[in-house]
């Protein structure tokens, strides 16, 4: 598990909110195709090759691969709907993380191991 400074994890925030963003923007789209696919995603005879369930198959995939990418840095991502990234850091000797939400503009809080966003203070 990679530490982070508040610098390093600021420094990181222009890469990682591109890709938040496209991520939430697909995330968004996937999830409206399946609400207007359903009667198809439940139906194991329904036409499983059509476009629409193939192009939802493609979201699923990109998907999976911008959460791989933003992992690959050592981010914790805690909630993809609400674009929450953790970053692990150590304040007076314990262990916390720098909590970033996708539109902050840089890393203002953290928050216990245990407590979540909910226990979120200012750094």
């Amino acid at each position: 598990m990679k530490y982070f400074t508040v610098a390093e994890a600021n420094a990181l925030l222009p890469t990682l909110e591109p890709l938040m963003k496209q991520l939430l923007t697909r995330r968004a789209r996937a999830s409206r195709f399946a609400q207007q696919l359903g009667h198809l995603l439940g139906d194991y005879r329904s036409n499983v090759g059509s476009v629409e369930l193939s192009t939802l198959t493609q979201d699923f995939v990109a998907i999976q691969r911008m959460i791989d990418q933003i992992q690959a840095y050592g981010v914790v991502l805690k909630d993809v709907n609400a674009g929450l990234l953790d970053f692990l850091s150590e304040r007076n000797g314990r262990d916390v993380y720098l909590c970033w939400k996708y539109g902050e503009d840089k890393i203002e809080y953290f928050h216990e191991l245990h407590t979540g966003f909910a226990g979120r203070q200012r750094v």
